[in-house]
Parts: structure tokens; sequence; C-alpha cells
């Protein structure tokens, strides 16, 4: 989040001194609780994660799961199955089956990587909003979620503008006073319409990992949704 300064009147004499002292004193207030709110709204974005077991995250080993879309008739679907200690990604489709480690990515592994890390945002959006770097948060409370209508907290995020798959992308997460997300609101470019708003439905606990296994869109036509998950630790099957 951008500091905001703010410009001092110099007038003369001990008055100015003054209002210079009471200026900067009102200024670094001012910055000191935009601070503090942004402290704040992060703190939001943990309890979030924690809801869903973040603190459990430490010890996952891998975590496999199918990523599955349907569109009226059409079905789509994809594999995967993540190590992230060690950063190897292995993606079975109905095409091929791609095998990388996330630490040496070249060109032609640029494209499977950004489906990767488009299925493991649904996955994982929880825990992403606290993962990621160079992003900037609001809050709202009492906000109408965008399908239901029903009145919950909106935190919103907005990407920076350089670097990543998505840059500059804004998403919007409506959750209850159990800090779960019940809805949510991509706006593409972080523009003021959302592009896509679905549900957050049917979460389910793999090994202390919640995890929302299903989102529809309000039309009904649009159903994405996980299979196979499966989450191990380390030590532990």
């Amino acid at each position: 989040m951008k500091t905001k300064f703010f410009a001092v009147l110099i007038f003369f004499g001990m008055i100015a001194c003054n209002n210079t002292q009471k200026s900067t004193e009102t200024s670094t207030s001012e910055i000191n609780a935009e601070h503090n709110d942004s402290i704040q709204k992060m703190n939001i974005a943990h309890q979030i994660a924690n809801a869903n077991g973040y603190e459990n995250w430490k010890d996952v080993s891998e975590i496999a799961f199918t990523f599955n879309v349907d569109r009226g008739e059409n079905h789509f679907d994809r594999s995967w199955v993540w190590k992230p200690k060690t950063g190897d990604v292995s993606m079975t489709s109905a095409k091929d089956t791609v095998n990388y480690n996330r630490s040496q990515m070249d060109s032609l592994i640029m494209k499977t990587d950004g489906a990767f890390i488009n299925d493991k945002y649904w996955l994982l959006a929880p825990f992403q909003i606290v993962w990621d770097e160079g992003t900037t948060f609001s809050e709202k409370e009492n906000a109408v979620a965008p399908i239901s209508k029903d009145t919950l907290n909106q935190l919103t995020i907005v990407y920076g503008n350089d670097g990543g798959y998505t840059p500059g992308d804004a998403y919007d997460f409506f959750y209850d006073k159990d800090f779960k997300i019940k809805e949510w609101n991509y706006r593409k470019g972080n523009a003021e319409k959302p592009s896509m708003s679905t549900t957050w439905e049917n979460y389910e606990n793999f090994n202390g990992i919640e995890i929302a296994t299903t989102h529809k869109d309000s039309t009904g036509n649009f159903k994405l949704y996980f299979t196979n998950i499966s989450v191990k630790k380390e030590g532990k099957n």
C-alpha cells in the first residue's frame, strides 16, 4: 500500500516551528495508521488461511487433485501431483503428460506452469493470499455477495502490474464470520465489473487442509470442481 505524504505549509518564526512540528506529528500519525491498517488487512488474510488449515501446510509433502470444468455439455479435466517441498510437478491430461520442477523452468514449460498456477489458485486461494507478494489489500464490512446476495465481509486483493501470470488482476473474497470464503469475484485488470463470480461450496478436510471442492456461477451453466484430492504429509500417508 502506497504511503501518502502530506505537504506542510511553513509560515514564520515560532508559529512556523510549532505548526511544522504539529503537521509532522499528524503526518507520522497518518502514516502509522495506514501501516497498521495494512497489517490488520494482512492479518485478515492470515485468518482466512488459518480457517482452511494453513498451520498444517508446513507438513504437506504432496498434494494431488483433478481440476474439472463443466460448461453446458462440455467437460474438461486435467490432473496434478505437486510436491511443494521439492518443487516437482506432474500434469496429466487427455492429450499429454508433463513432468517438471518449478526451479528449472524454460519457455516450453511456461504454458504448463501457467495452467498449474491457475488450477492451484482455485484449489488453494485461501493460502495464495498470504503466499503471493506484490499485492495490496482492502477490506469492506457488510458487503453484498455477488450470487447469494448474502451480507458477508469482503477482502479484496489486487496484484501488482509487474511479473506473474495475471499482472494487475483483482479478486474479491466474500467470507463469513468464521473466515471461510463463500463466494468470490475475479476482476481482470482490476476492472470495476467482475469477469467471473462463483460460489465456494462443499468444503472437505484432507489431512488437515480444508478445500472447497465445488464452484458454480449464477447461471448454472458453469461448474468448476475438484476430484481425486489427496494430501500427504511428511512421514504419513
